[in-house]
């Protein structure tokens, strides 16, 4: 059976199955390896009624998902690939060499409806010999055909598990449309591994490269998962023993302690952690036990600390506690692959519980390399109706 008739089998069945329980078993095989990862219970166990509104919607999305599939698995030939609804990213062809398939090439292809990333395998003759669209920015936006993709950061080449196969690293720019975070570009990185059949991605790994922030590089994947360096105990650690075991370096001249109202007689502990070149910030308040109590991540989406400018811990929006301002200079790689340093800043308001980070003076007060510190606790208070010298 060929890889277009295992698809349509798969599909036919997943019709009658859809048909008879009501369920959106569907929406759960958008974002998983519909021929080897099963469909998680919690996925399936969702009933809709007959001829209600949203089970039209799910067997639309049913509809769609099969024409989809369809498409990329009726492609034979590389030439074919705009045919059916998909356009070749010629800037990202490179040849690899395969256990399964011999000396090939990579060929990445965007779909131009949903912004799906596509990957095919072809020979000199242009025949596709493999194709997989199973990677980690295809399951961004759960339940829907359509993601985020916009276009190739990276792609490398790497015997990551060290069993004697070329792996493929791939860093995508993804964007969205809507909500929060919408106009804002963002990676997200994945690993596929090579095997005597294909390749075959692993969701642990995958998650933890993107959960804390080892996805700016090639560089930075390759790091974590051949050679085992990790970010993960920035976010996990408990105390600062923890951290400082772990290569945490803590910047000196800007580390020291002050009294909060809520929670007490705190060290405010800023450093970094250096991994493929890139430092990540961290600000820690640590208790006089030496156990973290609050964390702060304020670089974001950039991929490297250039400089921290400065701490300020002072009341901003006058409600009488101490709130934390950091402002720093970031680095990252621009649209042609060039270094951009940028100015940035982030507040963080003390709160009964702990620290609510600013969302309102982001958006009116905007930073420049000339601000400082002092200059942009000023603007904070004027904006919460509060004057520099109170």
């Amino acid at each position: 059976m060929n890889s277009v008739q295992k698809t349509k089998s798969f599909l036919k069945k997943l019709k009658a199955n859809f048909i008879l329980s009501g369920s959106i078993l569907c929406i759960a095989a958008l974002v998983l390896d519909i021929f080897s990862v099963p469909v998680c219970a919690k996925d399936a166990d969702v009933s809709v009624e007959a001829g209600t509104e949203k089970d039209n919607t799910d067997r639309q999305l049913l509809t769609d998902y099969e024409d989809y599939q369809t498409r990329l698995n009726a492609i034979e030939r590389q030439w074919e690939i705009d045919d059916y609804g998909f356009t070749v990213i010629e800037d990202q062809i490179f040849p690899i060499e395969t256990e399964s398939f011999g000396n090939v090439y990579l060929v990445p292809a965007m779909e131009e409806k949903y912004h799906r990333l596509a990957l095919f395998l072809t020979q000199e003759d242009g025949k596709v010999v493999y194709r997989t669209d199973q990677h980690a920015a295809n399951s961004w936006n759960i339940g829907s055909l359509e993601q985020t993709v916009r276009a190739i950061s990276a792609v490398s080449f790497q015997d990551l598990n060290q069993d004697g196969r070329m792996d493929i690293i791939l860093i995508v720019d993804c964007r969205n449309r809507t909500g929060s975070y919408s106009g804002k570009t963002y990676k997200v990185g994945d690993v596929l591994f090579q095997d005597s059949e294909g390749f075959y991605r692993d969701y642990r790994i995958s998650d933890k490269i993107n959960r804390f922030g080892m996805n700016k590089s090639a560089e930075s994947i390759i790091a974590y998962v051949r050679d085992g360096y990790s970010t993960e105990f920035l976010y996990t650690a408990s105390t600062k023993r923890e951290l400082l075991r772990n290569g945490f370096v803590i910047t000196a001249e800007q580390d020291y302690s002050r009294q909060f109202e809520k929670l007490g007689y705190l060290e405010v502990m800023p450093g970094t952690y250096t991994m493929a070149e890139f430092a990540t910030l961290m600000i820690y308040l640590v208790n006089e036990q030496g156990d973290i109590v609050w964390s702060f991540q304020p670089m974001g989406d950039f991929d490297n600390l250039y400089a921290l400018k400065g701490i300020a811990c002072r009341d901003i929006d006058g409600d009488g506690m101490k709130d934390l301002l950091v402002l720093a200079r970031y680095s990252y790689a621009g649209n042609d692959n060039e270094v951009v340093i940028k100015s940035d800043y982030a507040i963080y308001y003390q709160r009964t519980s702990g620290f609510e980070t600013d969302i309102e003076v982001k958006k009116k007060v905007i930073c420049s390399d000339e601000d400082t510190v002092a200059g942009l606790v000023e603007k904070a208070r004027a904006y919460w109706g509060w004057s520099p010298e109170t």
